[in-house]
């Protein structure tokens, strides 16, 4: 089964979460490496939008986009989270 926007969304929250606990400000989070983390490293192509998608969605003021793909969805799309 292939992951679902609650499963990148919970994983996000649980990274951003253990950065917060570690007393960091930000956090870096790469697409690839976020859909890897969900257990899906195989056919990026199918998941990697949802992935993209629901890493913008969770974006709030302060958080800023680190880098990204000419297309806006593949596996090098990183976000930096403030937290």
């Amino acid at each position: 089964m292939h992951p679902t926007a609650w499963d990148f969304q919970n994983q996000l929250i649980a990274i951003i979460n253990a950065a917060r606990h570690s007393g960091k400000p930000y956090v870096d989070v790469e697409s690839g490496r976020l859909h890897t983390q969900v257990g899906e490293d195989r056919n990026l192509d199918r998941g990697i939008p949802v992935c993209c998608a629901v890493m913008r969605k969770m974006m709030r003021a302060g958080d800023s986009i680190v880098s990204e793909p000419p297309g806006g969805e593949d596996a090098t799309l990183m976000i930096r989270y403030r937290v």
